[in-house]
């Protein structure tokens, strides 16, 4: 075996081992989010309206909701989907917080949910493993972070592995087919190296749209090449109104309609609408608003600022703000980010890939361990005296049952047959 090799795998089975537990809760928390939509909807069946043609209540009616049932609660965005309910958000986003299902086209409150601070539903759950594994965040995150970029070095040593020195008929089917009348090593063998191998490419795509989220050299570095040599500019959502017009040409009711209005009248088509109320409190607070063309994919997403006094559009962000039509392929990525990330760029089909994928993905550490585990135990084997070979109940080694024995030989000689 050349030194390369040698290295490579060597790589591959220490890291591995390192890394194992954190790839298997990413992967496994990933494979639950992925879905998190389509199961929530299930589970809610009193939230799906069936789409009318008509209008959608205002924004000002939904604060108006809001502040009549928690008059002392900020209302602070509401999540327009067609054919659901529209998810009211009430309490800032770090403290306790309250969310209404209304129907977007009479106004009834179909649920409420009250979450305490720090509590958590079973999807902010899931999510909270996946990010940050549910340690503190300064501290799980990094743990995450760099333990994927581990599962990216992994997967490629893995290839590298798996590569046969030759090709042949037998090396293409230890390859390229589970033998699943083999041994339970065979096939764990084979589960290990061949669906690793028909998994590698989503899995890249996945692990590499994850570290844009939290490896900052990684998310600029990767932006730089993909648009020619760019800075990656910071994420700007401090884009503040003229406290100076308060009040001089909207109140905040009239300002609120005004742009929920002029969105609609652009993007009549739209499939979901974020409306990020502004806090009146404050003269600075501005109105967001982004629109979703095709339910459920996030890449082609256009958003709006609008300043909450003189309703002005004001600035976007650089590359999330921007149109994706038209837009260079860097920023287009950039904005495809979280689609690829979780297989909605492709729509249900690819969730499913992508499901499937991270299923596997933590299978691997599984898998793996087992051959590391079962070679370990063979070598063990090898270097025990063969006194020490014989089970607890005495019975002999196989190396020892399978070596020759003397064939019969008849017991008398001539000498005794002449007696």
């Amino acid at each position: 075996m050349s030194t390369f090799r040698k290295i490579n795998n060597w790589l591959h089975l220490w890291l591995g081992l390192a890394s194992g537990i954190i790839v298997f809760i990413v992967c496994v928390t990933g494979c639950i989010w992925v879905f998190n939509e389509e199961i929530t909807g299930l589970m809610e069946p009193e939230t799906r309206i069936e789409h009318q043609d008509k209008p959608v209540i205002m924004p000002s009616q939904l604060m108006q909701i809001g502040n009549t049932l928690y008059p002392d609660v900020k209302v602070s965005y509401a999540n327009y989907q067609q054919g659901r309910a529209i998810n009211l958000g009430l309490g800032e986003r770090r403290g306790p917080n309250i969310t209404l299902k209304v129907n977007p086209y009479t106004g009834e409150v179909i649920s409420k949910e009250v979450h305490k601070k720090g509590e958590t539903n079973f999807f902010r759950w899931v999510l909270n493993g996946h990010r940050f594994l549910w340690m503190p965040f300064e501290i799980g995150r990094p743990i995450v972070n760099y333990g994927t970029l581990i599962f990216v070095v992994l997967l490629i040593t893995g290839l590298v592995w798996w590569y046969p020195k030759k090709w042949t008929k037998s090396t293409r089917d230890k390859s390229f087919k589970i033998k699943w009348d083999g041994s339970f090593k065979r096939v764990n063998l084979d589960l290990h190296n061949v669906l690793g191998f028909y998994s590698l490419l989503f899995l890249l795509a996945i692990a590499m749209t994850g570290m844009v989220y939290g490896i900052k050299w990684y998310s600029e570095g990767l932006y730089w090449v993909t648009s020619g040599g760019d800075s990656l500019p910071d994420r700007d959502r401090e884009t503040n109104s003229d406290s100076l017009m308060a009040n001089k040409f909207y109140t905040p009711q009239q300002a609120i309609d005004k742009a929920w209005t002029t969105v609609i009248a652009k993007h009549p088509k739209s499939e979901g609408f974020f409306y990020s109320f502004p806090d009146t409190a404050k003269a600075k607070s501005a109105i967001f608003v982004t629109i979703y063309p095709n339910s459920g994919q996030f890449y082609n997403n256009q958003g709006y600022t609008f300043d909450q006094h003189t309703l002005k559009e004001l600035p976007r962000d650089k590359v999330y703000g921007a149109v994706y039509e038209g837009a260079p392929f860097g920023t287009k990525l950039r904005k495809m980010n979280y689609d690829i990330h979780v297989g909605s760029i492709l729509g249900f089909p690819g969730k499913v890939l992508a499901f499937l994928s991270s299923l596997i993905g933590a299978s691997l550490p599984v898998t793996g361990f087992l051959v590391w585990w079962g070679k370990r135990n063979k070598k063990d084997k090898k270097k025990m005296p063969k006194a020490q070979t014989k089970s607890a109940g005495g019975s002999p080694d196989e190396n020892e049952i399978s070596k020759p024995r003397p064939k019969f030989q008849p017991a008398m000689k001539k000498a005794q047959v002449n007696d």
